[in-house]
């Protein structure tokens, strides 16, 4: 089968259309985006496909119309004179910069200016700001053509993001921002239209605090298919490439599908609206015809593991359907808010999984690749040397679980315990107990049903493999023929009598003044 260009980590719209390279044709939104609004915002997950839309509006804003043929808006925009008019257009892309050093923002809004500048022959007078530079481009532009700018600013969050740990370089970027972008308000008269993305929507950054006329479209039903991949736009543009993967894997084309779903598919980024895929993963997937955390891993969140660790978060909650929060909660990001789910969610950690009646959202992972490397990062944080081989990694656990060696099983989960990492501060044994216990558990995968419920109560935990089954239950500051009595009083095996694969009770004890695993029985049956 001849292999197609799958577009991975390209932002431009010229090169996938020039190049030929797949396209996922999103034109729709910018017919509808141009006559129905001005001002607009967006906020997605980094590598949602937002830079790529960003470079489709600067092409149609330019008026290259031949980049657009067989594409939706060609037939949308047939009967419009004033279509594929070309307009001056600044074009801001924060996306590649390192934000670290100071004055780092300066320099690259410098660097765009003077290239602007150059473009309209306008030479700025000596000690002009950075602001009033740009205030005088757009009119000049604007007077050169006869034609009003457009102005689109990809990721202006990236510098606030990557500084987060440094509240003076922060703050400093902050301002840096009021003093640029308010020019945007008061040269409406020479603007035709605005369209800014980021990650994150800053409160009381001057960037909205400023331009308050900005329309969020972020929780829009009707912009909701406008980055990531679609179920619909999988099945019309993808079997090929999901029929060489199922060949590939050894997998039918119904169970690729599937997989790929459940791996790479539940993101919703509004109340009502359809979900989407994340598009790096899936096209990365379906390019190299394996599965893999390929979103993840172009970038874990540091900053945010170490904050959740830092405030003993209780990471069961991500899980349990538990999470709950309004639009304008989410939407408006402090930085100074205790609370990590607004950003969890604007980075795309967590996903809208339900609404409520009286529109409370709740919140979740939206797939696999996004659980299990999630608990992968936040692992180190609570144990050190969580490595591959050092016997306490997942690794090592589910070969034993895998072999019916219980033995192992203990040992692996004693050697976690006792290389805990602590804080000097005075932290609850009870967090992390419960904490690397449900993360430990939780990484195991498909073998694990955690609080698993039944007619008479709630097992801890239950791991059913291809020929063993666990019922575990925990003890903290008790005995292992607690738990273990537990199990029968409650009843816990009743619903796997017929089953025959080997079954195995297990009452395991911490100790909450030692921290270590104290006892650990078994029986099986």
């Amino acid at each position: 089968m001849e292999k197609r260009k799958l577009p991975v980590g390209i932002q431009s719209f010229e090169q996938v259309v020039g190049e030929q390279y797949l396209y996922v044709d999103k034109t729709e939104y910018i017919y509808y985006l141009v006559h129905t609004g001005k001002p607009y915002f967006l906020s997605r997950p980094r590598r949602f496909g937002k830079s790529l839309f960003l470079s489709t509006l600067k092409a149609y804003w330019e008026g290259k119309r031949d980049l657009f043929k067989g594409l939706k808006i060609e037939n949308l925009e047939q009967d419009n004179p004033e279509a594929w008019q070309p307009h001056p257009v600044f074009y801001f892309d924060f996306t590649s910069d390192n934000y670290n050093e100071n004055e780092a923002l300066e320099g690259i809004l410098e660097n765009y200016l003077v290239s602007w500048e150059n473009k309209y022959n306008v030479t700025p007078t000596p000690k002009q700001t950075l602001a009033v530079r740009f205030k005088r481009l757009i009119v000049e532009a604007a007077n050169q053509t006869g034609k009003k700018c457009v102005i689109l600013v990809d990721e202006y969050d990236k510098s606030l993001l990557e500084t987060m740990e440094n509240q003076k370089l922060l703050e400093h970027n902050k301002a840096v921002f009021k003093g640029f972008f308010s020019t945007l308000k008061s040269e409406d008269a020479n603007i035709r239209f605005i369209f800014i993305t980021g990650v994150t929507k800053f409160n009381k950054v001057s960037i909205f605090s400023d331009l308050n006329q900005l329309e969020d479209i972020s929780f829009d039903d009707d912009y909701s298919g406008l980055c990531g991949i679609t179920e619909k736009e999988i099945k019309k543009h993808f079997e090929p490439e999901i029929e060489g993967m199922a060949l590939e894997r050894s997998l039918t084309k119904d169970d690729c599908y599937e997989k790929l779903k459940k791996t790479y598919d539940g993101y919703h980024f509004s109340a009502n609206g359809m979900g989407v895929y994340n598009p790096y993963s899936l096209l990365t997937a379906l390019k190299k015809r394996r599965f893999g955390a390929f979103w993840y891993e172009t970038g874990t969140p540091t900053f945010l593991v170490h904050r959740l660790k830092e405030m003993d978060y209780d990471v069961r909650q991500f899980s349990e359907r538990t999470l709950e929060a309004t639009e304008r909660l989410l939407s408006d990001y402090r930085i100074d808010n205790p609370d990590p789910v607004p950003l969890l969610y604007q980075t795309g950690y967590l996903t809208i999984t339900d609404v409520s009646d009286h529109d409370i959202l709740t919140l979740g992972f939206p797939n696999d690749e996004v659980r299990y490397a999630f608990f992968e990062s936040l692992m180190p944080e609570y144990v050190s040397n969580y490595s591959s081989g050092s016997g306490k990694d997942i690794f090592a656990l589910k070969r034993h679980v895998e072999s019916g060696n219980t033995d192992g099983i203990r040992n692996t989960l004693k050697a976690l315990f006792a290389s805990i990492t602590y804080t000097t501060r005075d932290t609850p044994f009870e967090h992390y107990f419960q904490t690397v216990i449900y993360i430990t558990l939780t990484l195991l995968g498909q073998y694990v049903h955690c609080e698993t419920h039944t007619n008479a109560g709630r097992i801890d935990c239950t791991v059913i493999t291809k020929d063993y089954i666990y019922l575990f239950e925990f003890k903290r500051d008790d005995n292992a023929d607690a738990a273990l009595k537990q199990i029968d009083d409650m009843h816990y095996a009743d619903p796997f009598v017929a089953d025959e694969r080997k079954l195995f009770k297990i009452g395991a004890s911490f100790d909450s003044k030692t921290r270590q695993l104290d006892e650990w029985k078994v029986e099986e049956s």
